[in-house]
């Protein structure tokens, strides 16, 4: 393998500077005098280069400079690089920090995790076997910008956590932030990082364990920099009062730092933002409860309206609802709003689980929580689909209301420019446009049917306003959204909001994490799930004595019908079908018959998959096609979205000589 001249010369540089700090050469000019001394015979006038090799080795000089000559090739598992900039260096063998990709001008904060005890809950897990698919934890973490997963650990009373996070410390305003960030500057920095725990079983399903927040600044207090600590994670929902697990963590700041700050500054830091922070949310909750009785006192029903001022998170903790939207752009990852609705859709859907009956727990996600665990509740879905849409320069509301049968929903509207209001439904991608129902027109005037299944509607909020309904009834499809008329929509003061929602405001205030790019390779994914449902399709006729005969033209035919109903789904637009039908009428011959099924999924589990596709009358009928000259195909066709999260489409077909 070649180098560049630039690299080949910057790992010279490298080279040279290490052998001078050994003092190489001076040793090798005392062995080469030696040797002169001890060898050399009086007839020889030349020592060979060979010689000097030898006396080298037997003396040790090369084995100790390449064990010196450390490179160190391993990086840290982050999703989402946050610089292209890579830097090669040496460390020293005895340094905890064996990194490569450090920039000598930065600081970073270098997070290990030692191990884990006391996961009591898998007291009884056997030991895996080598080869053998067990369930596993992931640690998954995010610090300003930065996101970083851990590699997947069985499950056990002690997890085997050895891993390390680089864990740039940058400060964005004031435009220094290209400048190291000293020990002042750093205490002056609040985001705290965010850790969850993601259990993985060994079907694929994944389930949230831990949500914590670390408060790394006791490492600038602490001597040389370097911080040892014990985390006890608490369970999440209605555990969250519970220990599940205790980690072992050490912090050390990178490159170490000159000035050291007394403990005592630093928690006296800690201890005036969270009294700042407690005051901020105490006024708030003052202000909450006022506004709520001016709200009751409009109307007495009011009180049975959804109108939803606080949510608790996943660790049990309440927070004003608009602290869970903020405006979330994309990047690269996503193109346009719909392409965002179509990402949201895909993501699972799953009610936050109850110990016993007693109807729905209720549980708001933090958006690290949701998108690493990549499932959540519609309201998780609604936050994530509004913050994008205000990411996209619209102006969008989370709606708390509830569908047919009084079942409590959430979903997001739309305010267009010309007064158009448009609903989004986050779970399945659906938009639809609200006109409003006239009470005092005539019975007999036509009125507009309402598509969507929205029944009632409480409240909408963002991240800068909350209005409450205050119209006389609160159905929605005679619910005016004129939102800035008082007498139908009852606003909190904006101020209020913005004391305990804005960025910054708060230190309990859960900081947004960027999303990442898919880790799933779609082609790979698509013919590995393709090669599964046909072993599947074919033991299944097999054990009901009929024999499989694969036609791979046809299959790779139903490829642009996948890709059509995955556009359709994203855009609301139909393409592509008129040439796929002619495909397929040329493909089939005179006499015979054609017959597909498509089907579309959100995991890649294919024996799932095609467990759900036996229970469809449809579908069997084609997998247990009888007939002279049966021909099947089927094709998977994986579409990507951010957060590894897929939209997975298949298609099972037959064609056979129809016989009378």
């Amino acid at each position: 393998m070649s180098l560049p001249a630039e690299k080949a010369s910057e790992l010279k540089q490298l080279i040279h500077q290490q052998l001078n700090k050994m003092d190489v050469h001076g040793r090798i000019r005392e062995i080469l005098a030696e040797t002169i001394r001890e060898e050399l015979a009086p007839d020889q006038q030349q020592l060979s280069t060979e010689d000097l090799i030898k006396a080298l080795k037997r003396r040790g000089i090369i084995d100790d400079v390449m064990k010196e000559l450390n490179f160190i090739t391993d990086s840290v598992d982050q999703e989402c690089p946050t610089s292209p900039k890579q830097h090669a260096c040496f460390t020293d063998r005895q340094s905890t920090l064996k990194k490569t990709n450090i920039d000598p001008t930065r600081r970073y904060l270098y997070l290990q995790v030692l191990g884990g005890k006391a996961f009591l809950e898998h007291l009884q897990e056997p030991e895996p076997l080598p080869g053998q698919v067990c369930s596993t934890f992931t640690l998954c973490l995010h610090f300003r910008n930065q996101r970083f997963r851990s590699k997947p650990v069985p499950c056990a009373c002690e997890p085997d956590f050895h891993d390390g996070f680089l864990l740039e410390v940058h400060r964005e305003s004031l435009g220094d932030g290209t400048r190291m960030a000293d020990s002042t500057t750093m205490l002056s920095i609040s985001d705290p990082v965010h850790m969850v725990l993601i259990k993985t079983d060994i079907f694929g399903e994944t389930t949230l364990i831990a949500s914590y927040f670390l408060e790394w600044r006791s490492v600038l207090g602490s001597e040389n920099g370097v911080t040892n600590l014990t985390v006890e994670l608490m369970g999440v929902g209605t555990e969250s009062k519970v220990s599940v697990g205790i980690l072992s963590i050490k912090l050390e700041m990178y490159p170490p730092l000159n000035q050291m700050l007394s403990q005592e500054v630093v928690n006296t830091q800690l201890a005036l933002e969270r009294q700042k922070t407690a005051e901020r949310e105490r006024l708030f909750l003052v202000y909450a409860k006022q506004w709520w009785r001016e709200y009751l006192q409009i109307r007495p029903s009011h009180n049975s309206r959804l109108v939803k001022i606080f949510a608790q998170d996943e660790n049990g903790i309440n927070r004003p609802v608009c602290s869970y939207v903020r405006p979330l752009r994309a990047g690269r990852l996503l193109d346009t709003p719909r392409q965002a609705a179509r990402f949201v859709n895909v993501l699972g859907y799953e009610r936050a689980p109850v110990i016993g009956g007693g109807g729905k727990q209720e549980q708001w996600c933090t958006l690290l929580a949701f998108l690493c665990r990549n499932k959540g509740d519609c309201e998780d879905h609604a936050n994530l689909l509004c913050s994008l849409l205000l990411g996209y320069g619209l102006e969008a509301f989370v709606c708390v209301g509830t569908k047919a049968k009084g079942v409590p929903h959430a979903w997001v509207l739309t305010c267009g420019t010309d007064g158009t209001i448009t609903f989004w439904e986050s779970l399945t991608g659906h938009r639809y446009i609200h006109k409003c129902i006239n009470p005092d027109e005539s019975p007999l005037a036509e009125q507009p049917k309402p598509l969507y299944p929205y029944r009632t509607i409480g409240c909408v909020f963002n991240h800068q306003m909350f209005l409450g309904n205050c119209q006389p009834s609160d159905l929605v499809e005679m619910c005016m959204f004129d939102l800035n008329d008082e007498s139908k929509w009852k606003p909190m003061s904006e101020e209020a909001i913005k004391s305990v929602c804005a960025p910054g405001a708060t230190t309990s205030l859960p900081p947004f994490p960027p999303l990442c790019a898919s880790m799933v390779d779609a082609s790979i994914t698509s013919n590995e799930m393709e090669m599964q449902l046909r072993l599947l399709v074919s033991e299944h006729r097999k054990d009901l004595g009929l024999t499989t005969v694969w036609e791979d033209q046809l299959s790779y035919l139903l490829s642009p019908a996948l890709a059509s109903y995955e556009f359709e789904r994203t855009t609301s637009i139909s393409a592509g079908n008129e040439e796929f039908q002619d495909a397929i009428r040329r493909a089939v011959p005179d006499g015979h018959t054609f017959k597909g099924f498509p089907i579309h999924f959100v995991y890649r589990n294919a024996r799932r998959a095609f467990a759900t596709c036996l229970r469809s009358p449809f579908c069997e009928e084609i997998i247990c096609c009888r007939g002279d000259q049966v021909r099947l195909a089927v094709r998977v066709r994986v579409f990507t979205y951010p957060e590894s999260a897929c939209a997975v489409w298949i298609m099972f077909a037959c064609k056979y000589r129809s016989v009378l």
